[in-house]
């Protein structure tokens, strides 16, 4: 017999049924296609290239077939009437010769960005305002108030709420960089600035452009600032920062007389005030915060006794603020209290705080997963069953850190779920239990519903505290987490 005879190479099966095809023959034709064209390579691989000529995209060596069918012919040459009216407005009619989408690239920016990506930062600025009238009430006649609007106001945006606060009586902006106070003035806002910490030398020029002053606490710093404003006819004002304990940054308090000495004979120098930092305002223990005050008490009479004017003498964080009167001195310094936190727990009632901050998300999926099944990388939690999951767009790279999966809930329809499975970096999920109970009627999850992250809503609370407490942290590092994320911001 043949070798051609014996089909698929087994013996003994000369006869072919009619229509059969050898494995040869299978494998030629699968690279010629139906109207000729090859579309498999030397290697048996689908040649994308025809794939694509076919499906009328323009590529290289690939002919796009003519369009044989009005319907075939699709939008391209027709008027702007003929578009569907969710993309009419994105749309113009191209010009004769040209082919393909001509968009409106202005109204395509124009989509709200609560569209773009559902879940955002909403920030209420009528809180901001509250809480700085709130911590006002806490002053006596004359002192002043400086509102500290660093790291983009601990997330709730820095121009806004510098703005805010001022509508309600700040005087002062405290920032931690040169470049966000740049930004401040860049919006127009005029209020005396204080860059909490010394900058580099490098900044100097940008100090003196925009009228902002630093903190210093280096001779060789204050000498070089002093001599680029005496070289141009401008004044160099600062304020000096004191170290009475903390140490981080600052001049020794029992080393402040030597250090004006060293610096106080150039002429462009203005002292405009005297600080210092408490590192346990916020503690239950009060002994390391008296100390703190006493050096710092001190220090200041010791500066009057040589004939050293202070200027503005300021101490108090928002802890401070709030707990100790007697260290309002000239002006305070409140930080996260006017976001709406409380700095610790012996402040709690104290002053009427507002939350401004609240995250929000809508559901992009619906799914019912059968019992036991896991969710989630490591499909750590498994469903029990009577529920449905729900997909958020938020993960740990907006802010929503995964250190709480599994222990936090969020918030649909004034009433709490748990979120579940491990928060990924930009989705996350939560359950609903589809069981109907006599508190709580039967809830139909659907696409699009709006979920509260942290904020109220009915009797049901997720706050910014609890979430901290669970990561160990402190308010301030989630905020800023939410807020300087690639989340969009919303205020209201």
């Amino acid at each position: 017999m043949a070798s051609e005879d014996i089909p698929n190479g087994f013996t003994g099966f000369s006869q072919r049924r009619p229509g059969f095809q050898s494995a040869g023959d299978a494998l030629r034709r699968s690279r010629i296609g139906s109207d000729g064209l090859v579309d498999r390579d030397s290697r048996g691989f689908r040649n994308t290239e025809t794939q694509a000529a076919r499906s009328g995209w323009q590529v290289p060596n690939a002919v796009k077939p003519e369009p044989q069918t009005q319907k075939e012919q699709g939008l391209w040459g027709k008027s702007n009437d003929f578009f569907p009216a969710d993309m009419r407005k994105y749309l113009t009619v191209p010009e004769s010769g040209q082919s393909g989408p001509q968009f409106n690239y202005e109204e395509l920016s124009d989509i709200p960005e609560t569209d773009k990506r559902w879940s955002w930062v909403q920030v209420d600025l009528g809180a901001i305002h509250h809480n700085t009238l709130a911590l006002k009430q806490l002053l006596e006649p004359g002192v002043k108030l400086m509102a500290v609007v660093k790291a983009d106001a601990y997330g709730h945006g820095a121009v806004r709420c510098a703005r805010s606060a001022m509508s309600a009586g700040a005087d002062y902006l405290g920032v931690a960089t040169v470049d966000e106070a740049v930004e401040l003035r860049l919006a127009g806002i005029g209020a005396p600035i204080l860059v909490l910490a010394e900058p580099p030398a490098a900044t100097i020029p940008l100090l003196l452009a925009y009228r902002i002053m630093p903190s210093v606490y280096t001779a060789e710093f204050a000498v070089q600032y002093a001599e680029a404003a005496d070289s141009i006819g401008l004044r160099a004002p600062y304020h000096l920062k004191v170290n009475t304990g903390m140490n981080r940054i600052g001049v020794r308090f029992d080393e402040v007389i030597e250090f004006m000495r060293r610096v106080s004979f150039h002429r462009a120098l203005e002292l405009v005030g005297t600080f210092t930092h408490f590192a346990t305002a916020d503690a239950a223990d009060t002994m390391e915060f008296n100390i703190q005050a006493s050096h710092f008490v001190e220090t200041i009479a010791e500066m009057r006794a040589y004939g050293i004017d202070p200027g503005i003498v300021h101490a108090a964080n928002s802890a401070a603020t709030i707990r100790y009167p007697e260290v309002h001195f000239d002006m305070v310094r409140p930080g996260i209290s006017l976001y709406g936190y409380y700095p610790c727990p012996e402040t709690y009632g104290m002053v009427d705080l507002v939350p401004a901050m609240s995250v929000h998300a809508r559901i992009t999926q619906v799914k019912t997963v059968p019992v036991g099944e896991g969710v989630s990388y490591g499909l750590l939690h498994r469903s029990g069953g009577f529920t449905k999951v729900c997909t958020l767009p938020i993960g740990y790279a907006d802010g929503y850190r995964r250190g709480l999966s599994d222990r936090i809930d969020v918030i649909m329809e004034g009433n709490k779920h748990p979120q579940v499975g491990a928060i990924c970096m930009d989705q996350c999920m939560f359950e609903v239990d589809l069981r109907t109970r006599r508190t709580l009627g039967r809830l139909e999850p659907e696409i699009g519903d709006e979920v509260l992250l942290v904020g109220a809503q009915g009797n049901a609370v997720v706050t910014i505290d609890e979430m901290a407490d669970l990561l160990g942290t402190v308010p301030h590092e989630v905020c800023i987490g939410f807020g300087t994320s690639r989340m969009p911001r919303i205020y209201s």
